[in-house]
């Protein structure tokens, strides 16, 4: 226990050090980014790192809790107008399978089974949960995926800012002194009652998901007008940066030639799937450059739901499409897995 309390101190002094830096230097997202690249200089040579279990699994539920006080009687009445944009997520995760699983078998040399789930672009937990149980092996599965969510997190940024134009200074949340005492008491208790009821119930990402349905049903019922104060939603992005950079903590040098790289090309054929999809969605009208581009992009439901609350981007309308792709995948991937193995190409040759 005292071993496992000193290496989470030193995440956290090692988070804070990056939050600092990245303050100081101006750069944008400090509590975000800074710990993210702290923590995975830090992991990568070696330094003695480990994640904040529950702690960091709480950071998701504010994100959850924020994600569904968007959820206004305003946005059920736009939902109609969404359905065309959503109807394309499925075929764009058919897409991204039938490119990525050949990719991961003839250029990474990854195992049939491996290659698959890491083609999938579902939840990194979820991914290794379903590829551990078919027989993948699990720390390539989860250095691929956990790739996709760093590089794609490196990424979106920097095409925001300088393909799109947009300005991630969009204030995240009013202070916690300006938001009544009963709607902070409201989101604590969506957070704790949707995180652990949906965790006791099964729900997939029951940490995120779980407060989003507890909060929108508030927020419908006029109990909830505002997200989580802004020190909490700075909070759950800093747990969520550190949390992406401790990943990589015991990772070798054969490990980021093989496997890190490869996740890391991956992304880069994601990114053009990605741009293609947000010129079909805008090109016919169905979505605003910007929300297009945030809901086709890849990335994990918290952190790109992050992206859209600093970005100014419609929240409501960019989580609507990550919660169908990733229903898609978890869905879809074992009835997938199922028709791949009798296709042949699922002996298992590493």
């Amino acid at each position: 226990m005292r071993a496992t309390l000193t290496k989470q101190l030193l995440t956290i002094v090692t988070g804070l050090a990056g939050v600092g830096t990245f303050a100081l230097l101006h750069l944008p997202l400090p509590f975000l980014f800074g710990p993210m690249a702290a923590c995975l200089l830090a992991a990568l040579v070696g330094a003695p790192l480990k994640n904040l279990g529950q702690v960091s699994v709480a950071a998701r539920s504010v994100l959850g809790v924020a994600v569904g006080a968007a959820v206004t009687p305003a946005l059920i009445a736009k939902l109609p107008q969404m359905l065309a944009s959503v109807a394309v997520v499925p075929v764009y995760v058919a897409v991204i399978g039938l490119v990525g699983v050949p990719f991961f078998r003839r250029v990474c040399k990854f195992d049939p089974v491996t290659a698959f789930y890491c083609a999938m672009p579902g939840g990194a937990a979820d991914m290794t949960i379903f590829g551990q149980e078919a027989g993948a092996n699990v720390r390539q599965l989860s250095l691929v995926h956990v790739t996709r969510l760093l590089v794609i997190m490196v990424l979106a940024p920097v095409i925001l800012v300088n393909v799109f134009g947009v300005r991630l200074t969009h204030p995240v949340g009013e202070p916690a002194a300006d938001i009544p005492p009963t709607e902070i008491g409201l989101m604590i208790v969506a957070a704790l009652i949707g995180w652990k009821g949906g965790e006791r119930i099964g729900l997939f990402g029951a940490a995120i998901i779980g407060p989003l349905i507890v909060a929108a049903i508030l927020s419908l019922a006029g109990l909830l007008h505002q997200r989580p104060p802004r020190e909490a939603l700075l909070a759950a992005q800093f747990l969520i940066g550190m949390g992406i950079g401790v990943n990589y903590a015991g990772v070798t040098l054969r490990e980021l030639r093989d496997t890190v790289a490869g996740g890391a090309a991956f992304v880069l054929i994601l990114a053009v799937l990605a741009g293609i999809a947000t010129e079909f969605v805008t090109w016919f009208g169905l979505a605003p450059p910007v929300e297009a581009f945030l809901a086709f992009t890849p990335g994990g439901q918290a952190e790109m739901s992050m992206l859209a609350i600093v970005s100014g981007a419609d929240l409501g309308f960019v989580i609507a499409h990550h919660l169908v792709r990733i229903l898609v995948v978890i869905l879809g991937a074992p009835m997938l897995f199922r028709l791949y193995r009798a296709s042949g190409d699922s002996g298992t040759d590493r």
